[in-house]
């Protein structure tokens, strides 16, 4: 073989080596660029799932405050309402205290009213001998009428009249110029065992807040109808 033919094949075998190169190259591209793109749209939906994540994770937090601020404005809302029914049922209730203060007008209804009053009170306490306690502008209609309202006891007790004493200390005296605030007494009486131990608050004002807690319910319904629980 000459020298000729030993180039020829070399220069063949250099062809084919790079040949082989190329397409090993093209190879090793071609994955390479296969990988990157499978990389690149791993990281891309990576980065579309925290982006949902992200906006789910706000939607949630917004929602919540919505949520929240929805339910604090509803409690608002409910707070007023149940303010202005305490408002109204306090207004009613001080109409109903004024109009206690006409009752002692009627000096002979008022005497009755008295009368029963104390009846009623011993009843309740049934002691032989009690303290009385009146306004002081009803004492001299509290004493017209005890020798009556002790005999009206002892016969409906079937007891012996009891020995009444008219306290020396009054209840507090009516409102003036129907200014009902601190301390005062529409009428009535507060009688109490001798110890102190039995106290029945028979006045007009105790009766009205007994009576008002006890309509409450009704006049709420009444009033402001059914309410949801």
């Amino acid at each position: 073989m000459n020298d000729a033919d030993v180039s020829k094949q070399i220069q063949q075998m250099v062809r084919f080596i790079r040949q082989e190169a190329e397409e090993k190259a093209n190879e090793i591209s071609v994955s390479a660029e296969e990988e990157f793109n499978i990389e690149k749209l791993q990281l891309v939906e990576a980065e579309k799932r925290k982006i949902r994540q992200e906006y789910e994770r706000k939607e949630k937090q917004v929602e919540i405050r919505r949520k929240i601020e929805y339910s604090m404005q509803l409690n608002a809302s409910r707070i007023k309402v149940l303010q202005a029914q305490d408002d109204l049922v306090n207004s009613m209730k001080e109409a109903a205290s004024k109009e206690l203060l006409r009752v002692s007008n009627d000096s002979k209804a008022y005497k009755m009213l008295l009368k029963g009053l104390i009846v009623q009170s011993l009843l309740r306490l049934k002691e032989p001998s009690v303290l009385l306690r009146c306004r002081k502008v009803d004492r001299k209609v509290v004493e017209s009428i005890l020798n009556e309202a002790k005999q009206e006891y002892a016969d409906k007790a079937a007891v012996h009249p009891p020995k009444i004493t008219v306290d020396n200390v009054y209840l507090p005296p009516p409102p003036t110029n129907n200014e009902t605030h601190g301390m005062f007494c529409s009428g009535g009486v507060v009688l109490a065992s001798q110890d102190g131990k039995i106290v029945i608050e028979n006045t007009l004002d105790a009766r009205l807040d007994v009576a008002f807690r006890q309509k409450l319910p009704e006049i709420r319904k009444r009033l402001f109808g059914k309410m949801e629980a």
